[in-house]
């Protein structure tokens, strides 16, 4: 768990000196709870860490910060909009801030770089030719990201980004794979050795996720509550969901529930409106993203729990973070039968073929009328996410990383490669 110290000073350098760089352009931080985990971690084992992210909307949006012992700088960067325009803008945009922030924190011992996009490689050979090494956190696997999510097939711009990868990894020293189906890609599609591939889960943070007495009231007055959780983009299926409660209410003749979306994304007005064209805005909520406290007091009281992601190259690999999320809640889960989605619920859910609306909304049904049955799966998944799920397992493999990354260096307070460079600005 977080904060647990028995692995201090024992593997990833835990010895005085070492500095780490964390690159972050997908979130910021610490809204990236992966990312966060990471970064305590490493603070645990005597690392001084630094992170540069982009700011957030309405929270992180200090240019600059400590947290808990973490020194975090913060970028302005606007959302891509307009297509493939408008990405090159906001990448540029951010690679910029990235090197400009970077001069700011010096020298480092590790600089970390967690995609989308694959771009980060290029301030991270910046700081390779001081002296750094280079961690690479693979987050997506972008060429799937980019099938999945635009529709547009292997055209030129899928080949750039295959490109993107195949730099990233070659020029990392060490990667960090989120999954097993990643850590294969990294050995098959990346040519790294596998002794230089470290599987990192994610995993939720159990002092932050517990459950509380349910509310009742969240219900708006029906017997069962079902619940989303995640990032409302082309390719979460939140559309399937949608389309599965129209089933459950049309096919099965069931209106006995309320159903809540917490969450925020690119598509979250379209489906605002998908759902009020499928007639389904008395039974829907949508929160947008809301605080912990209050996600805590939604996951407490549902009944059943929604992970509508389909089958698609990306879903089938990744391992879905509010699946975790669910678990650690003790709350039983309806999914689609993707690979790694079987990996990390086993039985804590039941399986949908693939892209099946009716199948999903079926087996809404089936655990709205088994009380018992729901109890043992929310069960069988408090149990994984305590044993090999836990965070405990991925701390070890992270420091094990950073200990492979930076075996025989010497620190960059102890004048190690870095310090030969010309010295940072303060």
């Amino acid at each position: 768990m977080l904060g647990d110290t028995s692995s201090r000073d024992t593997a990833g350098g835990g010895r005085p000196g070492r500095r780490a760089l964390v690159l972050v352009e997908n979130l910021s931080v610490p809204f990236d709870r992966r990312v966060w985990q990471e970064c305590t971690t490493l603070r645990d084992a005597g690392w001084e860490v630094h992170v540069i992210c982009p700011r957030g909307t309405k929270r992180d949006t200090e240019p600059e910060t400590v947290i808990d012992g973490v020194r975090i700088h913060r970028y302005p960067l606007r959302a891509a909009t307009g297509g493939p325009a408008g990405y090159l803008r906001e990448y540029g945009s951010a690679l910029w801030h990235t090197v400009r922030l970077a001069r700011k924190v010096g020298p480092v011992d590790v600089v970390h770089a967690c995609n989308p996009p694959d771009l980060l490689f290029l301030p991270a050979l910046w700081m390779k030719r001081r002296g750094a090494r280079f961690v690479f956190d693979q987050h997506d696997l972008v060429p799937e990201l980019y099938l999945s999510r635009f529709g547009r097939g292997e055209d030129l711009l899928y080949r750039a980004v295959c490109a993107l990868e195949r730099m990233t990894y070659r020029a990392a020293d060490v990667v960090l794979a989120t999954n097993e189906s990643y850590r294969d890609v990294a050995v098959r599609r990346g040519g790294r050795r596998p002794q230089d591939v470290f599987v990192v889960r994610s995993a939720p943070d159990v002092e932050r996720f517990h459950p509380v007495p349910p509310e009742p009231e969240l219900k708006r007055g029906k017997p069962h509550l079902l619940c989303y959780l995640g990032v409302m983009g082309p390719q979460d299926g939140v559309d399937y969901a949608l389309r599965a409660l129209a089933k459950l209410r049309d096919e099965v003749g069931r209106t006995d529930w309320h159903a809540v979306f917490v969450g925020a994304g690119d598509t979250f007005d379209a489906m605002v409106e998908l759902s009020r064209r499928l007639g389904l805005a008395e039974q829907v909520q949508f929160t947008g993203r809301v605080p912990d406290a209050d996600l805590v007091r939604y996951l407490s009281t549902a009944d059943v729990c929604l992970s509508p992601d389909p089958h698609n190259p990306l879903n089938d690999v990744s391992t879905m973070n509010k699946v975790l999320e669910y678990m650690v809640m003790g709350r039983p889960i309806v999914s689609f039968d993707l690979k790694e989605a079987r990996v990390s619920a086993g039985d804590a859910a039941l399986y949908a073929s693939a892209n099946d609306e009716s199948e999903f909304a079926k087996l809404i049904a089936l655990l709205l009328d088994d009380p018992g049955k729901r109890a043992l799966m929310g069960g069988i998944g408090q149990e994984r996410i305590g044993g090999p799920l836990s965070w405990r397992n991925s701390q070890a493999s992270l420091l094990a990383a950073y200990d492979a990354a930076c075996r025989g260096r010497a620190p960059v307070s102890a004048g190690g490669p870095y310090r030969a460079g010309r010295r940072p600005r303060r």
